[in-house]
């Protein structure tokens, strides 16, 4: 076996499994699930008939680097979405989905264990970033995002030593779980330590179509380098899916784009690898990436729920609108694996502990050491009426516990 598998974290989800055990909700109150990222939103029908229509299709096995089709509508959007030009022979690959490419990207880049390599990455943070360096041998150092730095990594606070070994920084903007965009300039930033220190930027950027603001959509790593003069998006690499932005998260269809020096190692290791996307999958994905429409109807709908709950919620407890993504991030002020436990038990409501994102760094402060530490994570991925009633129990739950 591979002796660093022990090195894994149990997953969150297993986490708050053990959490909930042997606690019997009220069986009067459906349940509601505000606890994974996983869209709930009807899919968009012409991509549902376009996976139909071309199942037929499953005769053949796929090619890795995928059809010059898929890649061409990818390139488009990317054009649309961000004013980029990325050529789609050699700065783009399909993926299945964003989560299976921001692990086997680390599997590909990663030296030898024995250059003591770092991967750097927010803290909260999605946790496959943590289990893919520990896989390939690398140290992860956590950057902590609170509230104090607008939940943003900050990267003038690395020392110098971790720089110097670090070959990977993992972002993600719209940020899970906080929600915190990053500013083009941050970005800029991020690129200039990156050629500075010689290291790779990781941008996941999977919530990017999830906005608040349709007039300052968030900016990707792909513009960042192009405004510090990199055409050929040098030491970048950029992670976008369906999952959220086409309320499909079972098609798994996703891509990578970003520098050719990158794409051409990385695709040889998928080659290997064995996880070219199906050809129906892929024939699906162009339908989706060529339309923009959908995509707009899904953030209204989101925005929807922040204006029907956050109203509910704000008078008991400490909510804001993200500026991006579909989660809420309070401060619970209490132990927050309590809290998830007690509301679960009394409402049959599930969330996700800010705890279990977060990784303890030694800080003096126990807390701080944390920055997920009497956080919830509430995922407003239900249609709008089941948010709401989840609003409104949230809300009896701590009515009552104040009362209490």
């Amino acid at each position: 076996m591979n002796g660093r598998l022990e090195l894994l974290a149990a997953y969150p989800f297993e986490r708050l499994a053990r959490l909930k055990s042997g606690v019997t909700p009220p069986a009067s109150l459906p349940h509601i699930a505000m606890s994974i990222g996983e869209p709930k939103h009807a899919p968009p029908p012409f991509v549902i008939e376009a996976l139909r229509r071309e199942l037929s299709k499953l005769d053949s096995y796929p090619v890795t680097a995928g059809l010059p089709e898929t890649r061409a509508s990818i390139a488009h959007w990317l054009d649309r979405r961000f004013k980029v030009k990325v050529s789609p022979d050699s700065m783009v690959l399909p993926v299945n989905g964003t989560r299976e490419a921001l692990f086997s990207f680390v599997q590909a880049m990663v030296s030898q264990p024995a250059a003591k390599p770092v991967v750097a990455m927010p803290n909260p943070f999605y946790q496959i970033y943590e289990g893919a360096a520990l896989l390939a041998g690398a140290e992860p150092v956590f950057l902590n995002t609170t509230e104090g730095n607008r939940f943003q990594p900050d990267l003038d606070a690395v020392p110098e030593a971790i720089w110097k070994r670090c070959e990977i920084l993992f972002l993600c903007t719209p940020g899970n779980p906080t929600g915190s965009v990053l500013s083009l300039e941050y970005l800029r930033h991020a690129l200039r330590l990156a050629e500075k220190h010689d290291f790779v930027v990781a941008s996941d950027e999977c919530y990017a179509e999830l906005y608040r603001d349709e007039a300052n959509p968030p900016p990707s790593l792909l513009q960042a380098a192009l405004a510090n003069g990199h055409d050929t998006f040098q030491r970048c690499m950029v992670f976008h899916s369906l999952s959220k932005r086409s309320s499909v998260p079972g098609l798994r269809s996703g891509f990578v784009a970003g520098d050719p020096a990158l794409i051409k190692p990385y695709l040889l290791y998928r080659t290997y690898h064995g996880c070219a996307m199906p050809v129906p999958t892929q024939l699906a994905s162009i339908a989706a990436w060529n339309d923009d429409a959908h995509a707009a109807a899904n953030r209204a709908l989101y925005r929807e729920k922040y204006a029907r709950v956050l109203p509910i919620l704000a008078p008991v407890l400490d909510v804001v609108e993200p500026d991006g993504g579909f989660y809420l991030w309070p401060d619970v002020k209490r132990d927050d694996e309590i809290f998830t436990r007690d509301l679960f038990a009394s409402q049959n409501l599930t969330i996700l502990p800010g705890s279990y994102l977060g990784r303890e760094t030694g800080a003096r402060d126990s807390r701080a050491g944390n920055p997920g530490r009497q956080r919830v994570r509430i995922s407003l991925v239900a249609p709008v009426d089941e948010c709401v009633i989840a609003a409104q129990r949230i809300r009896t739950f701590l009515e009552t516990k104040t009362s209490d």
